[in-house]
């Protein structure tokens, strides 16, 4: 007689057809293609709003399906994460289709597959993930404050939407705001120690990349149950131009002017509201508790890549 655990475990891959501009939409035929090549018990489906994906996640993963796979970038991963935190009964994996596609290094695979990623990923090599957790936001990759969220600010209409040509754009932000933003006092509590600073760049993260390019918190590992924290105090412009050509190597974190630590958990409180983004997506508040959620979510990655998470056990979860 078979049971349960012999019968074949269900994929459902959400596509976000408008993450990166619609290079997602166009992964639909080779995922169909994958899906007869491994043969597999899949569902594809589409997000139609924001949060769609959130409900399509909890919707499968409350139907039993075992693999619920992302195909988009950071935002779309987020919210597939968010209503599973801590289901062990499913296992996650990101196909990268969105812009900046930070948080798919975590898991050792690039951007955009070739047909040695696509036979890794479908081999569904697993481990244990950490997560991060701001007030009642979750995040995959990382939070940031200070510059890199006015930055993030400047990508946005009024409307919330992120505006057209934001890869070109964000250069352009990233160069004005160097020139026109002013730091605030931040109030941290972290490790058992309250300081006050100028906060010129806090972010706080689970994975590394940022923007594509800017390595912010190096040394980063995705299991360690802690978070890096890399915060850069009050620059002249000068400083902040070095500064940011040292970040794409991750070297910055040697300079006088960067405090580089880890933590469990810590407090951060401005004067009055500043704007955040988690995982690349924009919010404003003037408080927020942070917090590591260790093993949070099983993820797939790439055993072969170079992945974020320490050399412990490996869940081998395929059939």
């Amino acid at each position: 007689m078979s049971t349960a655990s012999d019968q074949p475990k269900k994929w459902v891959f959400i596509i976000n057809p408008v993450a990166g501009n619609g290079f997602a939409l166009t992964l639909t035929d080779t995922i169909r293609e994958m899906i007869v090549k491994y043969n597999l018990d899949a569902t594809v489906i589409f997000t139609e709003y924001k949060g769609h994906a959130s409900e399509l996640a909890r919707q499968y993963a409350d139907e039993g399906y075992t693999y619920i796979i992302g195909v988009g970038g950071d935002g779309t991963m987020n919210e597939i994460a968010s209503p599973l935190v801590y289901r062990n009964d499913v296992i996650l994996g990101l196909i990268g289709g969105g812009t900046g596609n930070d948080f798919i290094q975590i898991t050792g695979f690039p951007g955009r597959f070739g047909e040695k990623e696509w036979e890794i990923f479908f081999s569904a090599h697993a481990k244990p993930m950490d997560i991060g957790r701001c007030n009642d936001k979750i995040f995959l990759n990382g939070m940031g404050l200070g510059f890199d969220a006015q930055v993030a600010a400047e990508n946005y209409d009024e409307e919330g939407h992120v505006k057209e040509g934001w890869k070109y754009k964000y250069i352009w932000h990233i160069l004005k705001t160097l020139f026109v933003f002013r730091e605030q006092k931040m109030t941290v509590v972290a490790n058992g120690s309250t300081h006050e600073t100028d906060c010129f760049i806090n972010t706080v993260a689970n994975g590394r990349r940022f923007a594509g390019s800017f390595f912010l918190t190096p040394n980063a590992i995705a299991n360690d149950s802690l978070l890096d924290i890399c915060s850069i105090k009050r620059l002249s412009l000068f400083q902040r131009l070095r500064i940011l050509f040292m970040v794409p190597k991750g070297t910055h974190i040697n300079d006088e002017h960067v405090n580089y630590f880890k933590a469990d958990k810590l407090s951060l409180r401005f004067p009055s509201k500043v704007p955040f983004h988690v995982d690349g997506e924009l919010y404003f508040a003037d408080y927020f508790e942070v917090a590591v959620l260790p093993g949070a979510l099983n993820f797939i990655y790439n055993p072969e890549g170079a992945h974020y998470f320490a050399d412990t056990h490996t869940s081998e979860v395929c059939d």
